[in-house]
């Protein structure tokens, strides 16, 4: 079976999941989460094809954020919700395998039967009590609190690297309805841009972005998005309080703005401002959450916010400008700083839909 964008699936019951997976919880090294119970015998759309992902286990280590391939998984628009991970707020789209679906197309159907009943046989006798067990690992330090093991965390142990000049990902993510040729040419094109100007002619950075920007403007498109911040370091940038909770409604300032209150690395006191983040300034969206507490995906342990974060709904990492892992379909939540946003009235506008961005008219200077 091999499930594309836009097939309706359902979710096996929690005794088939049960069959498929080892001692310790997991199928192919891919832990099944607790939390995912719940939508047993549940019908979904696929949102993407998760053939590849990014890494981001120890791309903090070296510093390259590299991409990761990912055999026979998919992502249904479904988010954890840290129920087993002590809270955690980073809400990551969760991988299903394929062997813990049921396609409702029949023609798909007859042959999934098959890929399942040969998915059982590795079952190592597990139960919905290993699976909560396993959410703890194995290596446990005295005196640090629980240490977790979600999919995030485990990412290395269930993936391979994966070359970005690989060219077969990019054939697989136009077959699977993930990207279309369209969005995938642009995203090419603006790689064979930077490449050509500012990666190997760096005197030619300023006026290559000087024109892309005027480009770019021509059709309302998105400003160059690779750009240092105005600081020379974030141990004194500004910070902003505004209270934000959940249903308020807030527009991304000008990148302009947000450039002030990031250093050349684009950090703003330890939290970075990235490229992906770029085509949201300047629009409406309404608050999702307020990040406090995560889990660090490097070492499985909670760590606190000293200064909380904002989630915004239908705010995520689209991969459009992300070197050796363009296109990754993985939907990371972006993190905002209050400083980068500024309330927005609801008398403002009109009610938008939770996961769509609205446009609202800028006010007049002075």
């Amino acid at each position: 079976m091999t499930l594309s964008a836009g097939d309706w699936v359902e979710v096996r019951s929690k005794e088939e999941i049960l069959a498929t997976l080892d001692a310790n919880g997991r199928l192919e090294g891919l832990p099944f989460m607790p939390q995912m119970f719940k939508w047993c015998g549940q019908r979904f759309q696929v949102y993407k094809r998760a053939h590849k992902t990014c890494d981001t286990v120890t791309g903090y280590n070296t510093g390259e954020w590299l991409g990761r391939r990912l055999p026979n998984a998919v992502h249904l628009e479904l988010r954890c919700d840290g129920e087993a991970y002590g809270g955690c707020q980073a809400a990551c789209l969760i991988f299903w395998k394929e062997a813990w679906l049921s396609p409702v197309d029949p023609a798909q159907a007859a042959a999934a039967g098959r890929d399942h009943a040969a998915a059982r046989q590795p079952s190592g006798g597990c139960t919905a009590r290993d699976v909560w067990d396993a959410t703890k690992s194995s290596d446990q330090a005295p005196g640090k609190g629980p240490r977790y093991a979600c999919q995030a965390t485990e990412l290395p142990s269930y993936t391979q690297p994966l070359k970005w000049w690989d060219a077969r990902q990019y054939a697989e993510d136009i077959a699977s309805g993930n990207v279309s040729a369209g969005k995938m040419f642009r995203g090419l094109l603006y790689f064979a841009y930077v490449g050509a100007t500012m990666a190997r002619r760096p005197r030619l950075g300023r006026p290559a972005r000087w024109i892309y920007d005027r480009f770019q403007s021509l059709w309302g498109g998105v400003p160059f998005p690779r750009r240092r911040g105005d600081l020379a370091t974030d141990k004194d940038a500004p910070i902003a309080h505004l209270g934000l909770q959940p249903g308020d409604l807030v527009r991304v300032r000008p990148h302009k703005d947000i450039l002030a209150t990031i250093d050349k690395q684009t950090n703003n006191r330890g939290m970075g401002f990235d490229a992906e983040m770029v085509p949201y300034c300047g629009k409406v969206f309404r608050v999702r959450t307020r990040v406090e507490k995560f889990i660090d995906e490097r070492t499985g342990y909670i760590r606190r916010m000293k200064t909380p974060a904002v989630i915004l709904d239908g705010v995520y990492c689209q991969s459009r400008y992300s070197e050796n892992r363009l296109f990754c379909p993985r939907g990371i939540f972006a993190w905002w700083r209050e400083v980068w946003l500024e309330k927005v009235p609801a008398t403002a506008i009109g009610t938008p839909p939770s996961h769509e961005a609205v446009e609202l008219p800028r006010r007049a200077a002075g």
